[in-house]
């Protein structure tokens, strides 16, 4: 099969909001991602992050280019603010190049964020 654009979307919550726990969270969604995915640094496309309005320490693309994500397109938003949603969440959008099939990858929700998409395998 050729390789195709493809998607992979994830999210994850903080404790607090420190840099720490941002650089942390966000550097464990990506490798857990990616690792679950089978995806190399070279299938990269770019990544989208956005953040509740509640994350301020730090911008959660830091994180991607602390584990060497850093020639890769990187950008950060904020997460729209409706009311009842999940706070201090980190989601991200990965844009890939991939043989596989749409309905074999493997979306990934951590910590809190697990109910946001309780009807994908992870």
């Amino acid at each position: 099969m050729t390789r195709q654009l493809r998607a992979l979307r994830g999210a994850t919550t903080l404790d607090a909001d420190t840099r720490e726990q941002v650089m942390e969270r966000t550097a464990t969604l990506i490798r857990t991602i990616l690792e679950r995915n089978a995806v190399g640094h070279e299938d990269l496309v770019s990544l989208i992050f956005t953040a509740t309005d509640d994350v301020r320490s730090e911008f959660p693309a830091a994180a991607a280019r602390s584990i060497g994500i850093s020639d890769v397109p990187l950008l950060c938003a904020r997460e729209l603010d409706v009311e009842g949603a999940i706070g201090l969440c980190i989601r991200v959008l990965i844009h890939l190049y991939t043989d596989k099939e749409p309905a074999t990858l493997r979306h990934v929700y951590l910590e809190g964020a697990r109910p946001l998409r309780t009807d994908l395998p992870q």
